[in-house]
């Protein structure tokens, strides 16, 4: 099998840019080549070099557009396709009122495999190679998010949700049942192929001190899962927290006294924290999740960035649809911008790309797979066109700069500026549901 190479603008992360000026963070090459074989990266660079060494490959020209690698979303919700823009709530009133009843049709195996069709092309339309995903309650849910994965050899995390107590019977499970169910996916599907588990009580609210129990002994008999949940996302949660865990000294330290806190930890929003679950974040090497357009949407809160980074702390960021407005991780960098904006922190557009590729691969432990363009890495790829509609095309005529490029695009991409999509060397776009 020969392969394929694609020719267009290459740029790619080869660690996290100090600023604006730092040009060994990254590669850019005006004329460059990726040649895949077998859903992995053989070579890329200069077109020349890739072209000598294709053995007659098939070209895709992509010129002028820009190769990056796939973007990786590390907190989004499989279930709450459905109820984007729901109008009017903040988020325990928006929970009751419009995910939990979304959520319930999830027990229905037919429902909930169409549903992940769905939501797989959505990610890829939107340029996201590899998302970790909430399921619902119903094991039925996780199994057709797997499934789905499997089919399109998308990199992919996911959970069933383990829910036990403050939610509709309807979406209910009981703590040896989330147990059980748990245990028997990751059987099934933790590092088969390309996807993996994530441990995945929903939050302090809706799991019972069992239920929690029982999540801290799969962590400890699966030390390679994933564990995702949400923290301090908003008050009102916050304090009800408090209330049914009153002898923990804080938010955090409910879920490290089950053992659910570690380098593997995905921790949705963490808003609101406390110095010492900044410090007991920092010393774990747990990953706040930053999930603007949801905390924009839902009025949490301003998450603070640049003070967490500070502590040494690593943060992912992420759509958190359907809280979140927009499947797309430039939108989510967009709304992400203006968040720090309002606290005095800045997000150079550098940094920013880093982050949805390399930076999110980092948080995820993976990036000796996924976030770059180096070869032995997974064919996980984007290919952007910055002058995607007439307002784009106006503001590009006038940069100057790659980074002036990429601000443009963080700001004022959307779909329409993914041209097409790659998944372990498949092109994406266009196909079929």
């Amino acid at each position: 099998m020969t392969g394929t190479l694609l020719r267009g603008r290459l740029f790619t992360f080869h660690h996290e840019p100090a600023d604006g000026e730092d040009t060994d963070a990254y590669s850019y090459i005006a004329d460059g080549a990726i040649l895949m074989r077998d859903g992995l990266i053989v070579a890329s660079g200069e077109y020349t070099d890739v072209a000598a060494v294709s053995d007659g490959a098939k070209v895709t020209d992509h010129r002028p557009h820009l190769l990056m690698a796939g973007f990786i979303d590390a907190h989004i919700h499989f279930p709450q396709i459905q109820i984007v823009a729901s109008w009017g709530s903040q988020l325990l009133d928006w929970l009751n009122g419009y995910t939990f009843p979304a959520e319930a049709e999830y027990a229905n195996a037919q429902h909930a495999r169409a549903m992940a069709g769905q939501f797989c092309t959505l990610l890829t339309d939107h340029g996201t190679t590899t998302a970790a995903a909430f399921c619902a309650s119903h094991k039925a849910s996780a199994e057709a998010f797997f499934s789905e994965a499997a089919d399109r050899n998308m990199r992919m995390i996911g959970g069933q949700t383990m829910m036990d107590r403050n939610a509709p019977k309807t979406v209910l499970d009981t703590a040896q049942s989330s147990y059980d169910d748990s245990k028997a996916l990751i059987g099934k599907w933790h590092g088969t192929g390309r996807t993996s588990y994530a441990i995945t009580p929903r939050f302090a609210i809706t799991s019972t001190p069992e239920q929690l129990e029982m999540a801290g002994a799969l962590a400890a008999e699966h030390p390679d899962c994933y564990i995702q949940t949400h923290l301090s996302e908003n008050h009102d949660e916050i304090a009800f927290t408090a209330e049914l865990y009153p002898d923990a000294r804080d938010y955090l330290d409910i879920y490290e006294g089950y053992g659910l806190v570690g380098s593997r930890t995905l921790l949705g929003h963490a808003i609101h924290l406390k110095k010492r679950e900044i410090d007991a974040i920092s010393q774990t090497g747990a990953h706040p999740v930053f999930c603007p357009t949801s905390n924009l949407f839902l009025g949490s809160g301003l998450f603070d960035d640049a003070g967490l980074r500070a502590c040494g702390i690593t943060n992912g960021i992420a759509t958190d649809i359907g809280a979140g407005t927009s499947y797309c991780m430039l939108q989510t960098l967009n709304e992400g911008y203006k968040i720090l904006q309002l606290q005095d922190q800045k997000l150079h557009a550098l940094r920013a790309f880093h982050w949805i590729t390399r930076g999110n691969a980092e948080v995820l432990g993976l990036v000796d797979k996924i976030g770059t363009l180096d070869a032995g890495t997974e064919a996980d790829i984007v290919v952007l066109n910055p002058r995607a509609t007439p307002a784009m095309a106006l503001r590009m005529d006038r940069a100057e700069t790659l980074a002036e490029e990429l601000f443009a695009l963080q700001m004022m991409g959307d779909d329409r500026a993914i041209v097409q999509t790659y998944v372990a060397g498949q092109p994406q776009k266009g196909k079929p549901i």
